[in-house]
């Protein structure tokens, strides 16, 4: 049975906790380490610039796999788009989209279509608390889950969109043998299977062209996603 990881770790205090308590650590130790960081800040920075949006993310199918990100309150869709690719989805340029209450947010709306611009801030359309989804490639989707947990004062001075907290990677056992898979078959995954070890990959019987490393994230094993 491939076991799935529910912990990861805070790269606050560099702390390990479980999913389900992440959040809650993360409410204190983001004030505590947003006060530490006020008295070696440029005096010079206006209160605007601290402001940032706790954003909570995971595999909407796969939810072992899941972050907790740091941003300005004027981050677009457009620049959190270009982050989760670049963190978890980019494989082939696919095209994306958020769903808010409904509505859908692309790169390039169509006029014939009632999509709107992602270059849009998130603050203006999503409310604290609310979920929120995300679909990376419309042929083999990787779905997101969302949500905007609350407003925070910044925590990583040096960087625009910050991982807060991210789960271990998960490991899986090998279909053939049990021991730890270290590779996907992209095409027996869609029948629950093909993980496979260091050894067993030499019996497997499909092509090796079509074999992907077993990596931290919600798109492993799908098209021609590595890492």
């Amino acid at each position: 049975m491939n076991r799935k990881s529910s912990r990861g770790k805070c790269f606050l205090c560099n702390g390990t906790y479980a999913k389900g308590g992440m959040s809650r650590h993360l409410k204190t130790c983001i004030t505590k380490n947003a006060a530490s960081k006020e008295t070696v800040e440029n005096k010079a920075k206006t209160a605007k610039t601290k402001d940032c949006l706790h954003v909570q993310v995971k595999g909407r199918y796969l939810p072992q796999y899941w972050m907790h990100l740091e941003m300005p309150i004027a981050t677009t869709f457009t620049e959190l788009d270009f982050f989760l690719r670049s963190i978890w989805l980019e494989c082939c340029g696919h095209l994306g989209a958020f769903n808010i209450r409904g509505q859908s947010y692309t790169v390039a709306p169509g006029s014939d279509f009632s999509d709107k611009s992602m270059n849009v801030s998130l603050a203006r359309v999503v409310n604290i608390g609310e979920q929120f989804s995300y679909e990376y490639d419309f042929g083999s989707t990787t779905e997101l889950t969302l949500s905007l947990v609350e407003k925070t004062k910044k925590s990583f001075l040096d960087k625009k969109i910050a991982v807060l907290a991210r789960n271990d990677k998960p490991e899986y056992q090998c279909d053939y043998c049990g021991k730890i898979a270290v590779e996907i078959c992209s095409e027996c995954i869609y029948v629950d299977a093909g993980w496979l070890c260091e050894e067993c990959v030499e019996e497997h019987e499909c092509s090796k062209e079509i074999l992907l490393p077993v990596v931290n994230s919600p798109r492993v094993g799908v098209c021609a996603y590595a890492g």
